[in-house]
């Protein structure tokens, strides 16, 4: 079996490498008293940054969920000898509220090559750790339905 998660030639669902991560809250306010919060721009992008404020300020729970999100998907990846491109992998809230991935450069190529399309994440936080798992969606993306021309559609 490959190391590496891939599509079947059909390009249907195909099996795939889960990742997961747990970050502690203690080290991530450490980071974020020892050097800033400049120091989490190297990883998370502005946007996502927003994503992890409150009327109170950095929310660190949000914080280390965000970073989990990030390390998951990337475990999903499978590549090896290579360093987390941190702001190639995009963890944003929808308008639901529940965490999307978006991926791109480098993420997005290592992707490609592992027929994968997209990655789902979930987040989980507690007082003192942060947890996400993600899963690949491998595989040719749906087309979109299309409405048949009129010449199509005449007898």
């Amino acid at each position: 079996m490959p190391a590496r998660p891939t599509a079947p030639p059909a390009g249907g669902l195909g099996w795939a490498n889960l990742g997961m991560d747990i970050v502690s809250v203690t080290r991530v306010r450490r980071l974020l008293t020892e050097h800033g919060e400049e120091f989490f721009g190297r990883m998370l992008d502005a946007g996502e940054l927003d994503d992890c404020r409150t009327s109170a300020g950095l929310d660190l729970l949000g914080l280390c969920g965000r970073i989990a999100a990030k390390e998951a998907a990337f475990k999903t990846l499978r590549v090896r000898h290579v360093l987390l491109p941190w702001r190639d992998i995009v963890v944003r809230r929808a308008d639901g509220g529940w965490p999307v991935v978006r991926l791109r450069r480098r993420a997005a190529e290592y992707a490609a090559q592992a027929g994968i399309t997209e990655i789902t994440v979930s987040i989980s936080h507690d007082v003192d750790y942060a947890v996400a798992v993600a899963a690949p969606i491998l595989g040719d993306p749906v087309p979109p339905l299309t409405h048949p021309s009129p010449e199509q559609s005449a007898p």
